[in-house]
């Protein structure tokens, strides 16, 4: 059973680490993409992955796959805080507050197998 570290917690994740929390955030929010509403698990990943996980696979070509407002929507509306003006990810910024796809769990996925 994998134990992975809540987000905030001051110790940075191991490659695998993150790797196991990117595939149970994809599992756990992939309806997301079908304009389902996040389910309490879905938010419970979204609360506990850490961003340095998340972010370094974030390409600029997948970052214009995102729809970054509702991103930051659906995070905020899990209960965790975008800051005003976060950057997330490659050269163009995932999360810059102020537009998830089916593409993003597929390219996500893909890097999984790949990387």
């Amino acid at each position: 059973m994998w134990e992975v570290k809540a987000a905030g917690d001051g110790t940075a994740p191991s490659a695998e680490e993150c790797k196991e929390e990117r595939r149970l955030g994809i599992n756990a929010c992939k309806l997301v993409v079908y304009g389902i509403d996040p389910s309490p698990a879905c938010c419970e990943r979204v609360k506990v992955t850490h961003l340095e996980c998340v972010c370094p696979v974030i390409t600029p070509k997948l970052a214009l796959l995102i729809d970054v407002n509702r991103a930051v929507r659906l995070i905020q509306g899990c209960g965790r805080k975008v800051p005003l003006h976060y950057k997330c990810g490659g050269a163009s910024p995932l999360l810059q507050r102020g537009s998830i796809g089916w593409n993003f769990c597929l390219a996500l996925e893909e890097k999984e197998r790949d990387g």
